[in-house]
């Protein structure tokens, strides 16, 4: 059988972590990304639902009950496999959020898939998310996101399950250098 020779790298990590710094980093050097959370606003904004931070969590948690856990994933598994017919070799998976998805992603695709974790200590967190321009929430929201996101939609899990992990408490410069040598190593 021929090896497509495809490597797809899944960022996870609780909010506040800086999935979106890697994800960033590793679009500036032209790979694509498939956004999971924009499969959310896409739908809410084909439905006429405002978004808001309570809107797409609220719908994100009933699109996943009354669609299946795995409506996000299908989504992006369908992109995925657009990318790759187009010719596209190495792919970000931007927001993988539930065990569910975890599973379905490494049943799909089987050697290809890498996860990589951004794990940054809590206090930091949720300091950055409070600073941060868009979207940000006190500290009392933040903690309802992390226990709504672990209780609701088994975040935990593809972390927890992640093959690298980056720890994110300095320098921007830092992290990139750490996701560097993962790509090095894992031949990205």
């Amino acid at each position: 059988m021929k090896t497509r020779d495809v490597k797809i790298i899944a960022i996870v990590g609780m909010s506040g972590s800086g999935k979106s710094v890697v994800v960033d980093y590793l679009t500036e050097h032209g790979f694509p990304k498939v956004y999971f959370g924009g499969m959310i606003y896409k739908e809410m904004e084909k439905r006429g639902i405002e978004y808001s931070p309570d809107n797409e969590r609220e719908f994100r948690e009933m699109i996943r009950n009354t669609e299946g856990k795995d409506w996000v994933v299908r989504q992006a598994i369908a992109e995925t496999k657009d990318l790759i017919e187009a010719g596209q070799k190495r792919i970000i998976l931007d927001g993988v959020y539930s065990w569910t998805e975890y599973k379905a992603l490494k049943h799909e695709f089987p050697g290809e898939l890498t996860f990589l974790a951004v794990v940054t200590p809590k206090a930091l967190r949720y300091e950055r998310v409070a600073n941060r321009p868009e979207r940000p929430f006190d500290g009392q929201k933040i903690r309802e996101r992390d226990y709504s996101e672990i209780e609701n939609l088994e975040k935990g899990a593809p972390i927890a399950m992640a093959d690298y992990y980056v720890l994110n408490d300095g320098a921007i410069a830092d992290l990139q250098n750490q996701v560097a040598k993962i790509l090095k190593e894992i031949n990205f």
